[in-house]
């Protein structure tokens, strides 16, 4: 398939060059929306793209558009004409016309909103009033709405006369005369049913639906657990206002991963590309995180500085210190990670909690003797340590482990709760903590054992 694509990509290329555009028509219209814009963005040079924008059927067109880049649609909204301005706007879901003025600049928002038609321009207006990161914010006005009286012959005749313009046809939803949600029939119930009966025979009445203000994280979860294509979107008083479909889904869980990914590794999350993120773009996501972790990062030199003396009479202990912290930062990682991921998924609340510390206590012993007792083995046969020097080492390594699991299990709980994202309590934030504590573990067992 890749080489099929890259076939039509050096035939649109060559054929761009010779300006053989009836042929280069021809050959677009067989390509896959998707597959136009990746080739606009990657192979054409932006001052071609208008043209070759102009050759594709209006559908086709609209399609491609929406999976362009917001760079380069506002420079092709920038040069169309205001009849293929609307031509475009007038092809495309009202939830792709939200996700495009979101990203353009007042001015062009301005443009698109004057060629939409009435219509189409209250319902992108009701969808941008939503908060961000809601389902309203996601949803699409535009779906097939059905009465409880209708019969199977009347809701199909409904389907022809408006389902073109409908987001999906797949899933129905039966709807009383104020809007109020009562059920939800699929096409496919609708073909094998007997032609009288009506939709309130027909439909399937336990619904599950979500508020327009429900995070859309949650909403994703939900298609994930129910394998839904469509679900409702109702407001406070049951009256459906939108649906989501699976595709804007797909769109979300990229985005939420993406962000928690960004937490996770300490950048502020940005909503560009990384190829179209300038120099001061990236300074500004990564620096607030590093200033905060290297003035943290202090409390751990003031806790070597105040044992300088008593490092001095036994140097070799410096030289394991990289080792402790590091293996104290990587287990407490490995912990919050699986249980960010858990949360992420609905598989764990704060009411967890103590099975959580429970399970990770004793993931924490098994780990903790398993990396003492080769670690011990390592510092007697190789490097030639004395036995309390060894034992002071292991034990640290041991408790240090004890620590950090319980650190990255159970900070991200607390974040959940208090209501931060638990990703912002991810590796580098919890290495800082276990740094330190694994630092006075050592020093503790060093005064105890060698008396320093």
């Amino acid at each position: 398939m890749n080489d099929a694509v890259g076939t039509l990509k050096n035939s649109i290329i060559k054929l761009t060059e010779e300006k053989k555009y009836a042929a280069l028509r021809d050959v677009l219209s067989t390509m896959n929306s998707a597959d136009i814009a990746a080739l606009f963005e990657e192979e054409i040079p932006e001052e071609t793209l208008p043209l070759l924008f102009r050759l594709l059927p209006k559908e086709l067109a609209a399609d491609t558009f929406v999976e362009m880049s917001a760079d380069q649609q506002e420079m092709l909204i920038k040069g169309f004409s205001d009849n293929e301005l609307k031509e475009v706007v007038d092809e495309l879901y009202v939830d792709d016309a939200v996700d495009i003025v979101e990203e353009m600049p007042a001015n062009v928002v301005k443009r698109i909103l004057t060629q939409a038609d009435p219509e189409k321009r209250r319902m992108i207006n009701n969808i941008l009033k939503y908060p961000d990161d809601s389902a309203g914010s996601i949803m699409t006005t535009e779906f097939v709405e059905l009465r409880p009286h209708m019969t199977v012959d009347d809701a199909i005749l409904h389907i022809r006369r408006g389902g073109i313009d409908k987001e999906t046809i797949n899933t129905c939803f039966v709807c009383k005369k104020d809007r109020t949600l009562i059920g939800m029939v699929t096409i496919k119930d609708l073909i094998l049913a007997e032609s009288e009966t009506t939709m309130e025979e027909l439909m399937e009445e336990n619904i599950i639906s979500v508020g327009t203000l429900e995070d859309q994280e949650a909403v994703a979860l939900a298609f994930s657990k129910y394998d839904f294509l469509a679900m409702p979107v109702v407001d406070g008083e049951g009256r459906l206002v939108g649906i989501v479909t699976v595709d804007d889904v797909l769109d979300v869980m990229e985005q939420e991963t993406t962000e928690d990914i960004e937490k996770m590794a300490a950048i502020v999350p940005a909503d560009k590309p990384y190829l179209k993120q300038s120099t001061f773009d990236l300074w500004k996501s990564r620096i607030p995180w590093l200033l905060l972790l290297m003035i943290s990062a202090t409390f751990t030199g003031l806790i070597i500085s105040s044992f300088e003396d008593a490092l001095s009479k036994y140097v070799i202990l410096t030289a394991y210190i990289p080792m402790l912290m590091d293996t104290g930062g990587n287990s407490g990682g490995q912990a919050s990670v699986t249980i960010i991921r858990a949360i992420s998924l609905g598989e764990i609340e704060f009411r967890d909690i103590f099975k959580v510390i429970w399970k990770e206590f004793r993931v924490a012993l098994v780990c903790g003797i398993t990396l003492a007792v080769c670690n011990f083995a390592k510092l007697m046969l190789f490097d030639g340590l004395e036995l309390m020097v060894a034992l002071t080492i292991c034990l640290t390594l041991v408790v240090t482990v004890f620590c950090a699991k319980f650190v990255g299990c159970t900070l991200p709980l607390l974040a959940k709760k208090i209501g931060f994202d638990p990703a912002v309590m991810a590796s580098p934030f919890i290495t800082t903590i276990v740094d330190a504590i694994s630092l006075l573990v050592y020093f503790y067992f060093s005064s105890m054992l060698l008396h320093i």
